[in-house]
């Protein structure tokens, strides 16, 4: 069926069930599909599109900028840089007699001071930034959930990997990406028992994932902000 509403037209599918439930649901590709109780008239179903116009458009809008991929950053003043799960903007400032380029997060700004105005420079002073700030935000982290081990990991570093947010070796050392400092506080410490989890149970087994279930009960809510933002987590 095609509808369209406030001026933008969309295309969805109908598919009646049995049940009495209502829902809309978009599938990786953007396809758009409304499952109504049999008998429900197609002017029903076009008021229940219309009234989820907003989530149905923000969604949409979401899945395109993730199947675009992520922008290539402009190193300049009011870019905006992902800390904390919150987008914020940058000012640089060059200062020849600054020791090291560095960065400052300070009125909800993130401050980068540079010997030299510089893409690159700009580049590798906010990766630094991030990096202190993944490391001390994740050993924070680990310290609050130590109650709920009886290990404890010998050591904790932070790294630039390409395809995990976090491992556990057998020797119960713990990797975090540096990326992590750009999520929310709450995936953070998804991530961080996740891994600690790994210290009883190696696996993902069903022990492994009932751990894991028992310390944070949502933590599929975390997996999902991470699978749909990851993309943007970039510098």
């Amino acid at each position: 069926m095609i509808h369209t509403y406030l001026g933008i037209t969309i295309n969805f599918s109908i598919v009646y069930k049995k049940s009495k439930a209502i829902g809309i649901s978009i599938d990786g590709y953007g396809n758009i599909e409304v499952s109504v109780p049999k008998g429900t008239s197609d002017e029903q179903i076009i008021r229940i599109i219309e009234q989820n116009w907003v989530m149905l458009q923000q969604k949409l809008n979401e899945m395109k900028d993730r199947m675009s991929g992520p922008k290539e950053k402009m190193y300049q003043p009011g870019e905006g840089f992902l800390y904390l799960g919150m987008e914020y903007p940058i000012n640089i400032s060059q200062d020849p007699s600054v020791e090291k380029d560095r960065v400052l997060f300070e009125e909800d700004i993130l401050h980068i001071y540079v010997r030299e105005l510089d893409d690159t420079k700009v580049q590798q002073a906010l990766k630094r930034f991030y990096y202190r700030q993944c490391k001390t935000l994740v050993e924070k982290r680990v310290r609050f959930y130590q109650d709920y081990f009886k290990m404890k990991p010998r050591s904790i570093t932070i790294s630039d990997s390409k395809t995990t947010w976090g491992t556990c070796d057998s020797k119960m050392q713990l990797t975090f990406n540096w990326r992590l400092a750009m999520a929310p506080l709450h995936v953070i410490d998804y991530v961080v028992v996740h891994e600690m989890c790994h210290m009883v149970h190696l696996n993902h087994d069903r022990s492994f994932w009932r751990l894991v279930g028992k310390i944070m009960p949502n933590y599929k809510e975390m997996e999902q902000w991470l699978a749909s933002s990851s993309w943007k987590m970039t510098v």
